[in-house]
């Protein structure tokens, strides 16, 4: 590099910075990426999902989630959630949508769940029957 192209380097990375570009490193994930699997029903109403996460450094009951995966029963609608404090029942869902009629779902959320001290992460696989009150549950603390 000639000495004359370094201001403007200079200048480039200044820029980057200030416009909030974090470092790549800052991008990396916080430990290992861990893996809670759900299972509820039998048979035709046999759900299962799985949800991966990391621990999010130096975050009190912080994780990040990073896939969720639910195949559902043939005759079941299965949705995955887990236990937010501010949820209106408890419960936040975690995908976009449910997985019906034996059907499978996989999405990447890419978001942070945190809960204060005391509050157990957990995640649920809920899944109902169309037009039954019979619900199939599991539930996981993270």
């Amino acid at each position: 590099m000639r000495l004359s192209a370094l201001p403007a380097a200079a200048a480039l990375v200044v820029a980057t910075l200030a416009s909030g570009a974090a470092p790549a490193t800052a991008d990396t994930p916080a430990g290992p990426v861990l893996q809670a699997d759900l299972e509820a029903g039998k048979g035709r109403h046999h759900n299962t999902g799985t949800v991966l996460y990391e621990r999010v450094d130096g975050a009190v009951n912080s994780v990040r989630i990073t896939s969720v995966t639910i195949y559902s029963g043939e005759l079941d609608c299965a949705w995955v959630a887990w236990n937010d404090p501010h949820g209106t029942d408890g419960w936040s869902h975690l995908t976009t949508e449910p997985s019906c009629n034996g059907t499978g779902l996989v999405e990447y959320p890419d978001i942070v769940i945190k809960a204060p001290a005391g509050h157990p992460l957990k995640v649920r696989l809920a899944a109902d029957h169309p037009g039954s009150d019979v619900v199939h549950k599991d539930i996981q603390k993270l």
